[in-house]
This record gives C-alpha cells, sequence and structure tokens, in this order.
C-alpha cells in the first residue's frame, strides 16, 4: 500500500546566490535605489546577468555615474562532467577592475567565483555566497544591505599566509569621455 507521502513530487531546489552589498556612501547617495532587497529573483539557467549603471541593458543597476554602463556579468553554467552548477563573472568596464578576492580582472577577464567571494571595484563592496541546488532550468539571486564595510571581514577570513595588498580604483568616467 503506497501513501501520498511516497507518490508525492520531489520539490526541487534551486541554486541560490545571496549577494551582500556595501558603499560607505550608500546613505547619502542612494546608489542601491533601484535594487529589490530581501526578495529572491527566479532567472533562467541560461540568463546573462548583467550589472552596471544601464537600466534598460542591466539586470541590476546603480544608481551612480561612477559606475559603467555595464560592469560585469554573471553567468552560471556546468564545467564539462560535473554536475554542479558554477557561476562565472566576467569584467565588462573598460575603466575599472572587478577585483573577486585577491584577483585582479581586466577588461573581458572572467574567472569562476568561488562559493563565497569578495567582489569589489571601485569604493563598491559585494560579498556573494553561493547555495547549491538540483534544477537545472532556473537559479535565484537575492540582495542584502550591510551598513559596514564587508572588506574588513572577508580579509580576515581569507588572507593568505603572505598577506594582501589592496589597491584602490581610481572613479571611473563614462567610456565615451
Amino acid at each position: 500500500m503506497t501513501t501520498a507521502f511516497q507518490t508525492a513530487d520531489t520539490e526541487e531546489t534551486t541554486t541560490f546566490l545571496n549577494i551582500t552589498v556595501y558603499h560607505p556612501e550608500q546613505e547619502k547617495k542612494q546608489v542601491f535605489r533601484a535594487i529589490r532587497f530581501c526578495q529572491r529573483e527566479h532567472l533562467r539557467v541560461d540568463e546573462l546577468v548583467k550589472f552596471g549603471r544601464n537600466c534598460d541593458i542591466c539586470r541590476f543597476y546603480f544608481m551612480d555615474s561612477h559606475v559603467s554602463r555595464i560592469q560585469f556579468a554573471l553567468q552560471l553554467f556546468r564545467p564539462f562532467g560535473s554536475s554542479e552548477l558554477v557561476f562565472e563573472i566576467m569584467n565588462l568596464s573598460k575603466r575599472v577592475k572587478l577585483i573577486v578576492d585577491h584577483v585582479e580582472l581586466a577588461f573581458l577577464n572572467k574567472l569562476i567565483i568561488p562559493q563565497r567571494c569578495l567582489v569589489r571595484f571601485g569604493d563598491y563592496q559585494l560579498l556573494m555566497q553561493k547555495q547549491d541546488g538540483q534544477s537545472e532550468d532556473f537559479f535565484e539571486i537575492s540582495f542584502d544591505m550591510s551598513k559596514t564595510s564587508l572588506w574588513q571581514e572577508a580579509v580576515s577570513l581569507s588572507v593568505p599566509e603572505t598577506g594582501v595588498t589592496c589597491s584602490l580604483s581610481p572613479e571611473e568616467m563614462d567610456e565615451d569621455e
């Protein structure tokens, strides 16, 4: 005799990326006012997710003229021979380097992000934390805001034995200027 419990569909979990954001002048400039916080955004796995200041091109945009029209993009994929989905990040800014943990990415450079990493550009800090799921069709992104710098927390968790140097990026100008 089978029960409803035994025959019920198994709920498929989605890969989830939580992004905690910080900017030193976020209260004054309201640079994150276009981002919906504490809400999961449901996205297709084949979607290239762009971040920048252009609201017509970018899925998530920052209200700041110092951010490139398209700053960076995230893409979910499955490496050959793996069952796990991973995120790849690509710098799409010609003027500002994107720093992922301690790796500087120049224009069009990309890399697979670890389960937890700190992404920085200009004065922006984004702590990205991934939770694995089984869905091959969708993933989810959610945003939180930090009132304190994420850099100190990230450094204390991941400083290599040799130490780390912090290079602050100059303010970005529009690519057309």
